[in-house]
C-alpha cells in the first residue's frame, strides 16, 4: 500500500515511564479547529499516534523488520483519504494509553475496546473492528473448557477486556490472574508452563493459532463481552483529529479498501 505520510517512526520502549519520558522530545499538536487535515498555513497537520507493540494482527512487526497490522494499514489509508500526517510510536498498549494522558500523544490506535469505563476519560471514533474475547490453552494441554482451569493460574494482559472476562469468572472458577504488559509475553508464559491458559481477544489469537504460535482457544465469550476497537483521544480534546478518522474510514469502507486490508491479515 503507498503511504501518504512522510513522517512515521516506530519506537520501541520498555514500560509506560520510559515510553512516556522518551516521547517528551516531542511535542503533541494543539488540536484546534483549523481546515481538515491542514495547520493555519495551510501545510498538512502532523499528529503524534501511540499504539501497542506486538498485537498482530493489529499491530506486529514481519519477518522484513516492518511494523505492520490491520491498526497501522487502516491509520495509513485514513491519513492518506484525509490530508493529515502523523508518526506512529509503537510503545506497548500500558505506555500507549500513558502518553496520551500526559499529553505526549494525540491519539493511540491499539485494538482499544470502546467501553462505559473509557468512554469517561476518552473520546472514540467510530468503530473500525468488531472484537470479543477468549482463553487459550497451550496444543497440548488436557484442559477443553473454563472448567479445566479451576484453581489454576491464568495469564491476561492488563486492563484489557479478556482480561475484564477473567476477573469477572475469577471466583466462580477459583482463577489466580497473573498480569502482563505484552501479548508475546502472556503466551510464552503458557508455553513454558507457569499459567495454564491465558485470556485474550478471538481475532488476535484464531490469527496467532493460525500462524502456529503453539496455542488453541478453548472458550469463547461473545456476548457479555463483545466490544468495538475504535481510535481514541483524550475526553474533549482533537475532535477535528476524530472527525478526519470518521470520515476517513466511511470513505475507505465504501472504496472497498478497508476489507482489502483487513482481508490481507485475517484471510491470508
Amino acid at each position: 500500500m503507498q503511504n501518504f505520510v512522510s513522517r512515521r517512526s516506530f519506537v520501541t520502549l520498555a514500560g509506560s515511564a520510559a515510553a512516556v519520558a522518551g516521547l517528551g522530545l516531542v511535542g503533541c499538536s494543539s488540536g484546534s479547529d483549523t481546515a481538515a487535515g491542514s495547520d493555519a498555513n495551510g501545510s498538512a497537520k502532523s499528529y503524534i499516534v501511540a499504539t501497542d507493540t506486538t498485537f498482530a494482527p493489529f499491530e506486529f512487526t514481519d519477518d522484513e523488520g516492518a511494523f505492520v497490522g490491520i491498526d497501522v494499514d487502516l491509520l495509513a489509508a485514513i491519513a492518506n483519504d484525509q490530508g493529515f500526517e502523523y508518526e506512529l510510536n509503537s510503545l506497548g498498549f500500558d505506555a500507549a494509553v500513558a502518553a496520551l494522558e500526559s499529553n505526549q500523544a494525540d491519539a493511540v490506535i491499539a485494538g482499544m475496546s470502546i467501553t462505559p469505563e473509557r468512554e469517561e476519560k476518552y473520546d472514540f471514533s467510530d468503530p473500525y473492528y468488531d472484537s470479543y474475547v477468549c482463553a487459550a490453552v497451550a496444543e497440548d494441554s488436557d484442559v477443553e473448557d473454563l472448567e479445566g482451569l479451576r484453581g489454576q493460574t491464568v495469564a491476561c494482559k492488563t486492563a484489557t477486556q479478556s482480561a475484564a472476562w477473567a476477573e469477572s469468572i475469577a471466583d466462580e472458577y477459583e482463577l489466580d490472574i497473573t498480569y502482563f504488559d505484552s501479548s508475546d509475553m502472556m503466551y510464552q508464559d503458557v508455553l513454558t508452563g507457569n499459567s495454564v491458559a491465558c485470556f485474550e481477544d478471538y481475532p488476535v489469537m484464531a490469527y496467532g493459532v493460525a500462524q502456529g504460535n503453539g496455542l488453541r482457544i478453548v472458550a469463547e465469550n461473545s456476548d457479555d463481552f463483545a466490544t468495538p476497537y475504535g481510535f481514541a483521544v483524550m475526553k474533549g480534546t482533537n475532535a477535528e483529529l476524530i472527525e478526519m478518522f470518521n470520515k476517513g474510514l466511511a470513505n475507505i469502507k465504501e472504496s472497498g479498501e478497508y476489507d482489502e486490508i483487513v482481508a490481507k491479515y485475517l484471510e491470508a
